[in-house]
């Protein structure tokens, strides 16, 4: 039976870190496929993990734990014909809830062995009043505090604690039971999303919620493209991301710089940036997307 993992998170969070640091080390003797998923119509990520894996399916403009959900179902049954994974990774969007992508595994015939939620731990308490974050980390049976080189001790405490209070305040029912059940998980620390092996073996059945509440609207979260003619310099790109509206929680593409072989990703999160990992094969323009 094929074995899949559902990677959920914030926007930001660092799911295809966790990917491309974690999942490329720990199952190496495997046959892995990617399912990508990405909010709007110009997606990055999936860009990102083809540098990595031959087999990387994007699913963009739209959700897939909603509007996706049939071309996602069909598109798997067709990457399973195509490809026969023994493995597959699901990276949902920022927005997305993880139990109809779940739910959708299930109905083709696949094992979930874990739903993996990424915490931005440095950022965390500036979204973790969001809805569908809460929802993200009540349904997941593996917690990842990512960034954790970005806070201090005191600081991921405080972070731990926050995430424990959810899982006890959000209580995943199980389906084939109407008594509440305390959920099993497992919470990991990570930088680069890098985590032990462990993860990727399984620590118990995901839970499986009584009935789907979904209450997360992706209206609330606007997208904007922005283009640039021309190579930029490092200060001006340095310019660019240090004046973003402060509306602008996520930022994200591929720029081509002066002086670099190599276009380079770009991202942002909740004012803090990086780039310079090379987009070796991009040819196109130079774009950032920027979500509200």
């Amino acid at each position: 039976m094929i074995s899949a993992f559902v990677v959920t998170g914030f926007l930001g969070s660092g799911k295809t870190s966790l990917i491309i640091n974690s999942v490329k080390e720990h199952l190496k003797d495997k046959k892995v496929a990617i399912v990508v998923n990405e909010f709007g119509e110009v997606g990055v990520d999936g860009k990102i993990l083809k540098n990595v894996y031959s087999e990387v399916l994007e699913l963009s403009e739209g959700c897939i734990c909603c509007k996706l959900s049939a071309e996602f179902e069909s598109s798997v049954r067709r990457l399973i014909q195509d490809y026969n994974p023994e493995v597959l990774i699901v990276e949902t969007s920022g927005v997305a809830e993880p139990f109809p992508i779940v739910f959708s595994l299930k109905t083709l015939g696949l094992f979930v062995d874990g739903v993996i939620c990424v915490i931005d731990s440095k950022n965390f308490p500036k979204y973790k009043e969001d809805d569908t974050a809460k929802y993200q980390l009540a349904t997941s049976n593996v917690v990842v505090l990512n960034k954790t080189d970005l806070v201090s001790k005191e600081e991921l405490e405080k972070v731990k604690e926050e995430v424990k209070k959810i899982k006890e305040k959000y209580k995943v029912v199980n389906m084939f039971s109407p008594e509440e059940k305390e959920s099993f998980y497992k919470i990991y620390e990570a930088t680069y999303g890098k985590v032990p092996a462990e993860v990727f073996k399984g620590v118990g059945k995901p839970v499986e919620l009584k009935e789907h509440l979904h209450f997360h609207s992706h209206d609330s979260r606007k997208e904007e493209v922005v283009t640039f003619d021309r190579e930029l310099t490092e200060e001006e790109l340095v310019n660019f991301l240090k004046n973003l509206p402060k509306e602008v929680i996520r930022a994200k593409g591929i720029v081509k710089l002066k002086d670099y072989p190599f276009p380079v990703f770009v991202h942002y999160v909740f004012g803090d940036y990086d780039y310079g990992m090379p987009a070796e094969n991009y040819e196109g323009e130079s774009f950032l997307v920027l979500i509200r």
